[in-house]
């Protein structure tokens, strides 16, 4: 089988539009876009436009878009940034069961510092109820960060009622939408949101480059310190070469047609698995409020790692993981009480604008043969580790 990647949600490869956009950087904007002389003027244009097709993308203003080395120091300097300016104020903050690492280990870490961090459950398809936002609240609370999509099972969270919540009572409300942005909207005044967490890598624009919006009033306590860079938010010589390349990205992703065909393709690949293999796949997240590219799928009985291991050319991504010998089911699966037997077998398909249908119906195909070869009796699942 020619190679075929479905793990977009992972990382994507760089958008051809925005490498013609880059290539001409590496020689005409080598300059620090800080220095006041000729070599600066090309790399501050570069910068400074990059910032306007950012914010033309989130609809906010261009001197709210904080250029990071990417999603998690972005989730970082939310986190971090709000506690370290607004702990006078209080010291709780409010997340969920999914986030991802780069909000789950902010947080352990803010614990050090007196922070206290709730948690709150999801439900089977992993989504938080607002109204257990609301009554989690404490006259301390400082912070709610809620996810906007998750990266495993594309479920997409109620921000918008959420930060309704927490506007009523004067909260900050941060949400990560790396996974969302270029495939559903992000208007930040439509989301309602504070903070929000842009990733460059998972809308087709290089790696170790991303965004966090902060809006306007909002004060930070800076995670890197030096130089005056980004408004005093973020010191350290910024990249023309990175940050332009971020810039075009958005620009693309300000149309979510291609996503249309996208979730065509998704829809007919689930459709296809489910004619194939009956009860014996079934879906993890919401059925229909998720991002439309992204299907995680259990196959029951299996090893989702197993599977892929015999796929040969297909990049793929698992809900489980072998430590020591012993399975254990992804936190995000395990928050939404998907049972081991089903959860082990869990494989996360993420589509992106260059998968073909022949692609599709190609991994189909291949998951027949291999799930056939198996015999009628399904292997047995091992006990995984204790939560």
């Amino acid at each position: 089988m020619n190679p075929i990647y479905l793990d977009y949600n992972a990382s994507t490869p760089i958008d051809a539009v925005v490498a013609s956009v880059m290539c001409p950087l590496l020689d005409d904007a080598f300059g620090n876009p800080s220095s006041g002389h000729w070599a600066s003027v090309p790399a501050k244009a570069a910068l400074e436009n990059a910032r306007g097709q950012i914010a033309a993308l989130l609809g906010c203003a261009a001197g709210e878009v904080v250029f990071t080395s990417g999603g998690s120091e972005a989730n970082n300097l939310a986190l971090k940034g709000a506690f370290f300016a607004r702990r006078h104020k209080g010291e709780h903050i409010i997340t969920t069961q999914v986030e991802h690492p780069a909000i789950f280990r902010p947080c352990q870490f803010l614990e050090k510092f007196g922070a206290t961090v709730t948690y709150l459950p999801v439900d089977g398809t992993g989504r938080v109820d607002p109204d257990a936002v609301r009554h989690a609240l404490t006259p301390r609370t400082i912070l709610v960060s809620v996810m906007h999509a998750n990266n495993e099972v594309g479920t997409i969270q109620p921000v918008e009622d959420i930060a309704v919540i927490a506007r009523e009572h004067g909260i900050l409300f941060h949400t990560d939408a790396a996974q969302s942005v270029g495939k559903i909207p992000t208007h930040v005044d439509t989301l309602g949101v504070d903070l929000l967490t842009i990733a460059g890598h998972k809308l087709y624009a290089p790696k170790g480059v991303g965004a966090l919006y902060v809006r306007r009033g909002v004060e930070l306590e800076s995670l890197i310190h030096g130089a005056g860079h980004e408004q005093g938010r973020r010191a350290g010589t910024e990249s023309a070469l990175l940050t332009a390349g971020l810039g075009a990205a958005c620009t693309l992703a300000q149309d979510l047609a291609p996503m249309s065909r996208v979730r065509t393709l998704r829809d007919r690949f689930w459709q296809s698995l489910r004619e194939r293999f009956g009860e014996g796949v079934v879906l993890n997240g919401h059925p229909e409020l998720r991002l439309p590219n992204t299907l995680n799928v259990s196959f029951v009985g299996r090893i989702g790692a197993e599977i892929l291991q015999r796929m040969d050319n297909v990049a793929a991504s698992t809900g489980s993981a072998c430590h020591a010998g012993r399975m254990e089911l992804s936190p995000v699966l395990k928050a939404m009480g998907v049972p081991p037997e089903a959860g082990l077998g869990a494989i996360r398909f993420s589509l992106g604008r260059a998968t073909t249908s022949a692609e599709i119906d190609a991994v189909a195909e291949r998951l027949s043969d291999i799930l056939s070869s198996h015999g009628s009796r399904p292997p047995r699942v091992p006990r995984p580790t204790a939560a």
